[in-house]
């Protein structure tokens, strides 16, 4: 038996820093979740969940308390757990309302139905990084990076004004430019995954960065339409 489903794959990565800002927060999950179920319906998608800045003031205290990086992780792991059961509990059958801890998991469930969301999985892999190695196991048309910014920019736009957006960009560009920003800690705010960057690099895969609260540009970048935002190639 095959290991990915027939029909092409969408994965979806919701950051922490769009899932839950303090700014009409119910209403957009609501939206989200009905965003997410009716694209499900149609095609198998699988959706990551970041913790954002819950999953930051845990892993604060957690470091003032002397916390292992591995066990500041996995403290960010429960964060964004918590977050997709809210998001799944909220889209409801057939989506899981336990989301899986594992990628084998997230595969296995993917078969039975869609969409199916999960948080994290493992110490030091971020949920974009979750996210870009369940693109790569499900041969996945594409991956959507939701972010708290509506584009790629050559500079930080909230430190320099004339910051420009890049439209596209392809990957070994982007890949350098990951790791040039990066350094890997628990909690850690950066462009990109490394992780993330490394393996959707090596094949290539069609990758959309786009604003997570603009939800009718969130579906067009889901569902291969023009949008906008960032595209990797």
């Amino acid at each position: 038996m095959p290991n990915v489903p027939v029909r092409p794959t969408t994965v979806l990565s919701v950051g922490g820093s769009v899932f839950r800002t303090g700014e009409d927060d119910v209403r957009y999950l609501g939206r989200l979740a009905d965003l997410l179920r009716r694209i499900g319906r149609r095609r198998p998608l699988a959706v990551t969940v970041g913790g954002g800045r819950t999953a930051r003031e845990y892993i604060s205290i957690g470091r003032e308390l002397g916390l292992t990086e591995i066990e500041l992780d996995e403290v960010g792991i429960d964060v964004t757990r918590l977050h997709a059961r809210l998001l799944a509990g909220r889209i409801g059958p057939p989506t899981p309302s336990h989301p899986p801890a594992t990628l084998a998991q997230a595969v296995l469930e993917l078969r039975h139905g869609s969409p199916v969301v999960l948080g994290g999985t493992e110490p030091g892999h971020t949920t974009d990084g979750v996210a870009a190695l369940l693109a790569v196991r499900l041969r996945a048309a594409r991956l959507v990076n939701a972010t708290n910014v509506d584009a790629l920019y050559d500079r930080d736009p909230k430190l320099d004004a004339k910051a420009r957006p890049i439209r596209r960009i392809a990957w070994p560009k982007f890949r350098e430019m990951v790791h040039e920003q990066s350094g890997g800690h628990a909690g850690e705010q950066f462009l990109f995954d490394r992780l993330a960057a490394d393996q959707l690099a090596r094949v290539r895969l069609p990758t959309a960065i786009v604003f997570g609260r603009d939800l009718p540009n969130l579906e067009k970048a889901m569902t291969g339409r023009p949008f906008l935002g960032t595209e990797i190639f």
